[in-house]
């Protein structure tokens, strides 16, 4: 069952409302203040919350930057699995990333984040978790379409096109921060691919 409005919960609702809330009063913190001089309390506290509360929601101030990295892991993973069979590897990843980027995307907030990331070193620790568990979620379907039997053991390829194409996906939002939003993502994107493919 897909969670769209209508068939989830009062709770649920009111748990997305309040982490929304959350981020909102996070991001402007971390705006006016520096990722790193903003505390948990002192997001607490503008949000009219506890620090327990915060916790319940969050489990750092970095997951509210990155957001639920499970849940965007499991859409790429969806994406890349609904891809057609005929799609090499490479083809069927790149498309799959790109679902990253959807009409719901605020554009300004993806911006002041990714601006974040350049000044915060637990942030990029915490993107480089992301990435190793999005190898292990993406790897099977990236394994079936190399031809890779399933169990195969100390076969890097799948691995080695997941970490390049992950590469070529922070380089690209890289680029766009530093064109200021200006340059269209995917562009760049499909442009670190190519060169990468070449």
């Amino acid at each position: 069952m897909s969670s769209t409005p209508e068939n989830l919960t009062l709770r649920e609702r009111t748990r997305r409302a309040v982490r929304a809330e959350i981020t909102d009063t996070a991001l402007r913190l971390f705006a006016e203040q520096g990722f790193e001089a903003t505390t948990v309390d002192q997001i607490a506290s503008a949000a009219g919350i506890s620090r327990r509360s915060f916790f319940h929601y969050f489990g750092s101030k970095e997951d509210v930057v990155m957001g639920d990295l499970e849940a965007l892991g499991l859409r790429v993973r969806d994406a890349l699995e609904a891809r057609p069979a005929t799609e090499t590897a490479w083809e069927a990843l790149s498309e799959a990333l790109k679902t990253l980027s959807g009409p719901d995307t605020d554009a300004v907030t993806e911006l002041e984040i990714a601006r974040m990331y350049s000044d915060a070193p637990s942030l990029r620790a915490k993107h480089l978790e992301k990435h190793l568990r999005w190898q292990e979620l993406f790897a099977p379907d990236v394994e079936r379409r190399l031809g890779i039997a399933p169990g195969a053991t100390a076969d890097p390829r799948a691995r080695a096109i997941i970490a390049a194409a992950l590469a070529c996906l922070d380089i690209a939002v890289e680029a766009w921060r530093e064109s200021d939003g200006a340059a269209d993502p995917v562009e760049l994107f499909d442009a670190a691919v190519a060169a990468v493919r070449a």
